[in-house]
């Protein structure tokens, strides 16, 4: 399995009765599949998987592996606060096809697990340890500061990276920085992936094996874009679509959350649908500030 390029951080479809909808599962892999993109993350928070219960988890993760192919790495989202809920999900996730799994650090107890290699952080470093003793699959770490209020250190990052069965990280919060700085502490072969569009150019330059996005679900080609602008090294192409990227991207993130994403996502012939509640649709003027964003980035 090999972390690199660009990841679809998938969004859910569902119905109007808040249902997954199964036939737009099919229609978003078989779409997203048509692109260059390197694989998707499925579950995760751009997917609703909080408002997820397990079950519909693992149906998730079951239409996800039959319409994903072979030949991109599937990466399945298994958060929980403790390691048996999380190791459950990440043998599910492993049956279904997934090619590694992903958690965000435990962080209902955040207080008690600061980060440090030491006292109290020990316990997020154990969360992983155990996750990845118990997984089928590789782990990959997803640092999310925004959305567990904590900071994963780089040195812990390091020293799970000396895990065999710990394959990488996703960096969502200052992530240039912090590139570099897990890149001084961890083995080579340790994946680093960016988590947030506003740094993607950067993070790259910093190390980054690619990223896994959400704006990706609405917006694919833009972000491969990026990609291969690092990878024939053409600066200023990359330089161009970062900036062409940062203003849509946080409209569907920062500022519109979910239901934003899915609205570009309906703009650019993908299945968004309506947003899962507590989160409802958005109204026509910010519907429209979205369709301006995106008027020079359809599919």
């Amino acid at each position: 399995m090999k972390l690199q390029g660009m990841f679809v951080a998938a969004a859910t479809p569902f119905d109007h009765t808040g249902a997954i909808y199964r036939a737009k599962v099919q229609h978003n892999f078989e779409k997203w599949s048509r692109t260059q993109v390197a694989g998707f993350l499925v579950g995760a928070m751009a997917g609703e998987g909080p408002l997820l219960g397990d079950d519909e988890k693992a149906e998730l993760f079951r239409l996800a592996g039959k319409w994903i192919p072979e030949d991109r790495v599937f990466l399945a989202d298994v958060s929980a606060e403790g390691v048996h809920k999380a190791a459950k999900m990440a043998r599910i996730a492993a049956e279904a096809g997934a090619k590694a799994v992903v958690s965000l650090p435990p962080h209902e107890y955040r207080n008690a697990m600061s980060g440090r290699v030491d006292a109290a952080g020990e316990s997020q470093a154990l969360f992983f340890r155990a996750l990845a003793d118990r997984s089928p699959v590789p782990v990959v770490i997803f640092n999310a500061p925004l959305v567990t209020g904590m900071e994963l250190p780089a040195e812990t990052a390091g020293l799970l990276a000396e895990h065999p069965n710990v394959a990488g990280i996703i960096e969502s919060g200052a992530q240039a920085a912090r590139v570099a700085q897990i890149r001084e502490c961890a083995r080579k072969e340790f994946a680093v992936l960016a988590g947030s569009e506003g740094q993607v150019w950067e993070a790259l330059k910093a190390g980054a094996n690619g990223a896994a996005l959400a704006f990706a679900s609405a917006a694919p080609y833009a972000a491969i874009a990026i990609w291969e602008a690092f990878r024939t090294r053409e600066e200023e192409a990359g330089v161009d679509w970062q900036a062409r990227i940062s203003h849509p991207a946080m409209l569907v993130t920062e500022m519109y959350g979910v239901a934003g994403l899915k609205h570009a996502m309906d703009l650019n012939g993908y299945y968004g649908g309506p947003p899962r509640l507590p989160f409802v649709a958005l109204d026509g003027e910010r519907k429209r500030e979205i369709e301006e964003a995106f008027r020079d980035l359809k599919g």
